[in-house]
């Protein structure tokens, strides 16, 4: 296929061709697949399933499942975009195909497409516990919120990757996204409810990504208030996330192909 070919193809095209490439790759290492797809789903098996105060009252056990499910999606883009994209980098395809005449969006695009696919398929297992297990429950309006809610919540986290995996290596950028995923998670109140949160923490959650992202889609499935600032805070953080994702991409390519 040469240049020109390519250069003709349709964007959407070219985008659906990275994105199956992307979950090729994915696939063929079937370990990564099932890590993530497994602990958010054994972690409301082990740690909410037991405990019948919450798993047996629907608004605690819906609850649970969605700050779960942000989990998921959150881990699978800062893993797939984060160390994904910086792995990438350090292979020989990489800057040939970022200098084809197609330019980096079908790519990106693609990436964020196959990304997007796999947060869905993340938070199956974790419905599925839910379902069975728990007195979790949604109506079928709740229901199409939530496929939305997964797109949604993908953004940001998706913007974050992208800026840690084009600016550090493969080896930083694993570590750099163990280092921050983790505490957001805790600190945001995917595992633990807010409402056991101390004074302080509780103030400092309110700042951070994880914790307005949880109240809002804990609100949209149970209809329990999120905080007066949650929908600014989100917003706030997905802009930086943005602006540090497009600064790390220009450095990269300022780095590698000036």
């Amino acid at each position: 296929m040469t240049t020109e070919t390519l250069a003709r193809r349709p964007f959407w095209r070219l985008a659906w061709l990275h994105a199956r490439l992307g979950f090729v790759e994915t696939v063929r290492i079937p370990i990564a697949v099932i890590g993530n797809l497994a602990f958010p789903a054994l972690a409301l098996l082990f740690f909410v399933v037991p405990q019948r105060a919450v798993a047996e009252n629907p608004l605690y056990a819906t609850a649970a499942v969605v700050q779960l499910g942000v989990f998921a999606v959150m881990s699978t883009c800062m893993f797939s975009f984060g160390a994904g994209v910086a792995e990438d980098r350090q292979m020989p395809f990489d800057p040939f195909v970022r200098t084809l005449p197609a330019g980096p969006l079908p790519r990106l695009t693609g990436r964020v497409l196959n990304g997007v696919g796999w947060s869905y398929v993340s938070v199956v297992p974790i419905v599925l516990v839910g379902w069975l297990l728990t007195a979790a429950a949604l109506t079928w309006a709740q229901a199409g919120w939530s496929v939305l809610l997964v797109l949604a919540a993908a953004v940001p986290f998706v913007l974050l990757g992208l800026a840690i995996g084009y600016r550090l290596s493969s080896k930083a950028a694993i570590a750099v996204v163990q280092a921050i995923v983790f505490p957001l998670a805790f600190a945001g109140g995917l595992f633990m409810p807010p409402e056991a949160f101390p004074a302080w923490l509780d103030a400092l959650s309110r700042a951070l990504p994880t914790r307005a992202l949880r109240d809002l889609t804990v609100q949209m499935v149970t209809g329990v208030e999120a905080y007066a600032l949650a929908l600014p805070v989100l917003l706030g953080w997905t802009f930086v996330f943005g602006l540090l994702a497009v600064l790390a991409y220009r450095a990269d390519e300022g780095r590698r192909f000036r």
